[in-house]
C-alpha cells in the first residue's frame, strides 16, 4: 500500500502488455496502458489530458534497418512487447509507404532479430542504447509527424468503468506534474543504468516525451485508431470516452 498526497493505492509494475492484461481482466482498476488496447478492452474509459507520446523525436521506439530506404525493406521483425508500437509499424507501410513486408515477433535482442530479418522494432531502454554503426534508424514517431503533421500517444491511464467514479477523484495529472518536478531525481537513477549521458536523459524526458494530451496529440490518436480500423488492425472501432465530467 502506498499513500501519497493523491490517496492510498496499491501499485503494481508490470511491462505494458501486462498491464493491458491485469486491467482487461479485472485484477486492477486503473493502468498505464498501450493505447491500441483501449479499442480492444471493454468496459474501460480513459483518464483525460495525461499520457505518453511525442510530438516529435520519441527515440525509445525505433525501427532499425541494414537498408537506407523503407521500399527495400523485407522482413521485419517486431519486438514482443510492443502492440501499439507494432500496429504503428504497419499503418505506416500499409498507408504510406505503399506495401506491406514480412512480419515476425522476437524477443527484443536487435542482433537476433536482424539476423533472419532486414529491420527490427525496438522500444524502450534497449532502443535508446543499441551501437547504431552501420544501420539505418528510423524514429516512430518521427516517421508519424511526416506523413500526418500530428503527435502520437503510445500510451494513457485507463480505467475499468466501475472505477470510474473513484479513479475521477485521483489526481492523475498532479502526479503527472510532481514527477516532471522531479526530473533531476529519475535522471540521478537512471543514468548509471543506461549508461546514457545525463543530457540525453534530461532531453529525453523534457523534450522528446509529451506528457499532456494537447489538441495535436489527441487528433493523432484519433487518426491512428482510424487507421488500425482501416488497415484491420481493429476490429471495432469506438469513440473515446474519459471519466470526470
Amino acid at each position: 500500500m502506498h499513500g501519497s498526497r493523491f490517496g492510498q493505492v496499491d501499485l503494481v509494475e508490470a511491462v505494458p502488455a501486462r498491464c493491458a492484461e491485469l486491467l482487461a481482466n479485472a485484477e486492477v482498476e486503473a493502468a498505464l496502458v498501450p493505447v491500441i488496447e483501449y479499442q480492444r478492452i471493454s468496459g474501460i474509459s480513459l483518464v483525460p489530458d495525461v499520457c505518453v507520446g511525442s510530438k516529435k523525436q520519441v527515440r525509445s521506439v525505433v525501427l532499425v534497418s541494414r537498408t537506407d530506404d523503407l521500399k527495400n525493406v523485407h522482413r521485419v521483425a517486431l519486438d514482443e512487447s510492443s502492440r501499439t508500437s507494432a500496429a504503428l509499424v504497419k499503418i505506416i507501410f500499409r498507408e504510406f509507404v505503399g506495401f506491406e513486408p514480412l512480419w515476425t515477433t522476437r524477443s527484443p535482442n536487435l542482433q537476433l532479430m536482424l539476423e533472419e530479418n532486414d529491420t527490427a522494432l525496438i522500444i524502450g531502454d534497449p532502443a535508446m542504447t543499441f551501437p547504431r554503426d552501420g544501420l539505418t534508424v528510423w524514429d516512430m514517431a518521427s516517421l508519424w509527424r511526416e506523413h500526418t503533421g500530428l503527435g502520437f500517444v503510445f500510451a494513457m491511464w485507463m480505467v475499468r468503468d466501475e472505477a470510474a467514479d473513484k479513479s475521477a477523484r485521483v489526481d492523475f495529472a498532479g502526479a503527472r506534474d510532481e514527477g516532471l518536478a522531479r526530473c533531476e531525481e529519475i535522471v540521478d537513477h537512471y543514468q548509471p543504468i543506461l549508461g546514457l549521458p545525463r543530457n540525453t536523459i534530461e532531453q529525453y524526458l523534457n523534450e522528446n516525451i509529451c506528457f499532456y494530451l494537447d489538441e495535436d496529440m489527441r487528433a493523432g490518436l484519433d487518426l491512428y485508431f482510424r487507421l488500425a480500423h482501416k488497415h484491420r488492425l481493429l476490429e471495432t472501432l469506438k469513440p473515446l470516452k474519459t471519466i470526470g465530467p
